[in-house]
């Protein structure tokens, strides 16, 4: 689901919150709005990028953990078709690898929800000027250069695009005919999907590609 605010002050940035904790996307709203115009809040990945083809943000306040669409796989989407758009992750996961392969693949920033409060300001700040920031907290003092030459990459994904996200809805335990409808495609090609997916990895069972799903990042293991 997602929400939009009114139009306040045009001079300020424009910032887009997307979190599944509706909580939290109030308090981010409060924390920025007196600095920020903050166009809507989204509480999925594919609320996410409607909103944002919608409001056309300057930046995008994302967690990584999102139901229907993760926050790799949204931001991957977003950056294809608004190229402009600066891409903050704040988020739970501390895994050093994840935040590197997030700046890799062209996040402005990636902070923990644990970091202070002004932290996330500055990030943002700094990603409106084109620069790239890791928290402390998961660097632990390295410059951001140094970090990133020294994190290793995820394993290759042997999966692609579109099948990472039938594997995402199907591991949230939809069925198929729930997938095709959010996809658009018909329960009979998301079985292609599934069972190309087994055949790929060599898994024989769905409780197979759900594990492998969590594994990847591709779903939260609370889902």
């Amino acid at each position: 689901m997602a929400k939009h605010s009114k139009a306040l002050l045009p001079h300020r940035p424009r910032v887009l919150l997307a979190d599944d904790h509706t909580m939290l996307l109030d308090a981010f709203w409060r924390l920025l709005e007196p600095e920020f115009e903050v166009v809507g809040t989204a509480s999925d990945g594919r609320a996410l990028i409607e909103l944002a083809l919608a409001t056309n943000p300057e930046v995008v306040v994302l967690d990584i953990a999102m139901p229907r669409l993760n926050g790799m796989e949204a931001a991957a989407q977003l950056r294809r078709r608004l190229p402009e758009v600066k891409v903050v992750f704040l988020t739970v996961n501390e895994d050093p690898d994840v935040a590197a392969e997030a700046v890799r693949l062209g996040a402005s920033g990636y902070l923990l929800k644990s970091s202070a409060s002004g932290e996330l300001i500055s990030a943002i700040g700094m990603a409106l000027a084109g620069k790239a920031y890791i928290t402390p907290l998961i660097t632990k003092g390295k410059p951001l250069r140094l970090f990133l030459s020294q994190s290793g990459k995820p394993a290759a994904d042997k999966l692609t695009a579109r099948q990472r996200e039938v594997l995402q809805l199907l591991a949230e335990g939809r069925s198929m005919k729930e997938v095709g409808d959010i996809l658009n495609l018909t329960p009979r090609t998301v079985a292609f999907h599934k069972y190309t997916m087994m055949e790929t990895l060599g898994f024989k069972t769905g409780a197979e590609l759900v594990q492998y799903a969590v594994e990847h990042r591709i779903v939260s293991p609370r889902a």
